[in-house]
């Protein structure tokens, strides 16, 4: 007696092609695409630039604190201090501090954005 063969199917794939370019269009149409500020920044130039007669501040920026010229203030508060009354190119100085993160010094930046009068540096370690 002979056993019956078993014979192969071949495998359909059209119907998983088809649900894929499904799945691709679905998740295309409904996704959105967020624009994400951007902070423009500048390398120094070395030499010597004439320093406006203005004295500069200095900003210390902690992980939970921001110090103006000594004097503990909020991140949101900047317009409202002494920044907000300042000549144009008065300097300052930003100088941070251990543990501070880009995300820190990003939302720093992005509130000394509405202080266009400022001439922000960023010190190094």
């Amino acid at each position: 007696m002979a056993k019956p063969r078993n014979r192969r199917r071949k495998l359909q794939v059209t119907s998983l092609i088809d649900i894929i370019f499904l799945l691709l269009l679905f998740f295309m149409l409904t996704s959105t695409f967020s624009k994400f500020s951007e902070v423009a920044l500048t390398e120094a130039a070395s030499g010597g630039a004439a320093l406006p007669d203005v004295p500069p501040f200095f900003l210390q920026l902690d992980t939970d604190i921001v110090r103006l010229n000594g004097e503990a203030l909020d991140l949101a508060a900047l317009d409202t201090s002494a920044l907000g009354a300042t000549e144009p190119g008065t300097p300052l100085l930003v100088s941070l501090q251990t543990g501070v993160d880009a995300q820190r010094l990003t939302d720093l930046l992005v509130a000394l954005r509405k202080l266009p009068r400022l001439s922000v540096t960023v010190l190094g370690s």
